[in-house]
């Protein structure tokens, strides 16, 4: 598993059919347009033209709502592929007690407290703990032997992947439980992760990771809404381009055989379960998100170890960079929506209309004659133009983190920079609104701004140190629209 290039093994079509009896339903962000014969939406974010025959199989998912339906005819099963595959709609298996076949891997450095409770969380499975050189083995090994786990030990720290490497070779069962030293599964997590792998092209299902909320002060409190491990409380497909493009490997559960094939990057100290999920995707393998389940895991709450941990995320960028060509620029924004918000920027409404009604107007030229296909390309449009506005704020938190600062310095003087200041605080005030967090508007924005820098620095410092500008640079685009007939 050290050599993360070795040629994978990807579902095939016949073997990736999913059972008549898996029910599915639509994604939330799902649309349907021109009477159900187009939807947008999905991982990444599409439009999608659907061909007459799946009009009458659609409206009946569309009626099942979050519960599912399980069509079992040869159109309800296509259907139900290819919005799977889409990310316009997700399995949603019923749990399934177990037990179960599957053999937990911990890799551990130290931390033998956190241990004994990942070890307590897991009771009843098979567990590999895999210390990675610990400079004082012996609480691991006590924490192992009183829980009955398997220890191994390496000679030299090789760091997370190369541990994960380890215990995946020694598991013998079908699927292997990732779970980090300072996670804790919540009671039947298994029964609820292990059916979606009933979907043959499910390689991984991973988790919510939440932090346990232990410790007073407010950074124990901002981490209890903004952990960096949190992916939300929206399942997700999980692929690069996605509205989720990754996944912890904090906790992960895998199909053994795929393990096999496509192993971690030991040559990443960081970022190695980003790679790892984007190479399953790579071979046509589904990453499923499932926040229905939770994990605690224990943050850090100094503030000096919080903010150089985000920095070390970034650090991870450049590296990443070079595996995976184009797909850590910090922004792809539209050329139309950049001159949209360019004119709005500047003060000038009536040219951003005009750009926006061209762009409105190429785009319903190319849905031909769908019935109400002017307001979809307004729709599409408008979403756009948002999202763009969004990624760049996003960016000048992060990525362009000096010249954020110094918009956000001069924001009250120059008008662009007020519209730069609206674009990174505007996101970060709805999540206050929405999420409510036990934290006071002021300090959890100073908060989000001192993450979002402290990752920024570390691109910054990744980007320099492997003399690689791409994490670094925009990638203009011009709009297109995906039509991939579903049959």
């Amino acid at each position: 598993m050290s050599a993360p290039h070795r040629p994978g093994t990807a579902p095939s079509g016949r073997r990736a059919a999913l059972p008549a009896d898996l029910p599915v339903a639509l994604d939330e962000g799902t649309s349907l347009w021109s009477g159900g014969r187009v939807a947008t939406g999905g991982a990444p974010w599409k439009v999608v033209r659907l061909g007459e025959a799946a009009g009458p199989h659609l409206a009946a998912l569309r009626r099942a709502g979050p519960r599912g339906l399980a069509d079992s005819s040869a159109i309800g099963r296509a259907l139900a592929r290819q919005l799977v595959d889409h990310g316009m709609a997700h399995p949603v298996p019923p749990p399934r007690p177990g037990p179960h076949p599957v053999t937990v891997v911990i890799p551990a450095y130290g931390r033998a407290a956190d241990l004994e409770r990942t070890l307590a969380a897991v009771e009843g499975l098979p567990v590999i703990v895999v210390d990675d050189c610990s400079p004082d083995p012996e609480p691991l090994r006590r924490a192992a032997a009183a829980h009955g786990a398997r220890l191994v030990r390496h000679s030299a720290n090789r760091g997370p992947a190369a541990a994960r490497n380890t215990g995946a070779r020694l598991a013998g069962t079908p699927f292997v439980a990732f779970v980090d030293s300072d996670c804790r599964p919540e009671r039947g997590w298994l029964d609820v992760l292990m059916p979606y792998f009933d979907d043959p092209k499910v390689a991984a299902v991973a988790p919510r990771v939440v932090a346990d909320g232990g410790g007073p002060g407010v950074l124990a409190r901002y981490e209890a809404v903004r952990s960096a491990l949190d992916m939300g409380a929206r399942q997700a497909l999980v692929r690069p381009g996605a509205r989720l493009g990754f996944v912890p490997t904090a906790t992960l559960l895998v199909r053994t055989r795929v393990l096999r094939h496509v192993g971690f990057d030991e040559r990443l100290r960081l970022g190695e379960d980003v790679d790892f999920v984007w190479r399953l995707a790579d071979l046509g393998w589904h990453v499923r998100y499932q926040p229905q389940v939770r994990v605690a895991h224990t943050p850090r709450l100094r503030p000096s170890a919080w903010a150089r941990r985000r920095h070390e995320y970034g650090t991870s960028a450049a590296a990443l960079a070079q595996r995976h060509p184009g797909r850590l620029v910090p922004a792809r924004p539209s050329a139309w929506n950049l001159a949209v918000l360019a004119c709005l920027a500047a003060g000038h409404p009536v040219p951003a209309a005009a750009c926006a009604a061209a762009a409105t107007a190429l785009l319903a030229r190319r849905l031909g004659g769908l019935p109400g296909r002017w307001g979809l390309s307004a729709a599409i449009v408008g979403k756009g133009v948002l999202a763009d506005a969004a990624a760049l704020g996003h960016a000048l938190r992060r990525e362009w983190w000096p010249l954020g600062l110094a918009c956000l310095a001069a924001g009250g003087r120059r008008r662009t920079a007020r519209a730069a200041a609206a674009a990174m605080l505007a996101p970060i005030a709805l999540e206050w609104v929405t999420g409510r967090p036990a934290v006071d508007p002021l300090r959890y924005a100073v908060l989000r701004l001192a993450e979002d820098v402290a990752y920024g620095s570390g691109v910054t410092a990744s980007a320099l140190r492997h003399r690689s500008w791409e994490p670094l640079l925009p990638r203009p685009r011009l709009p297109r629209l995906a039509q991939r007939p579903a049959r």
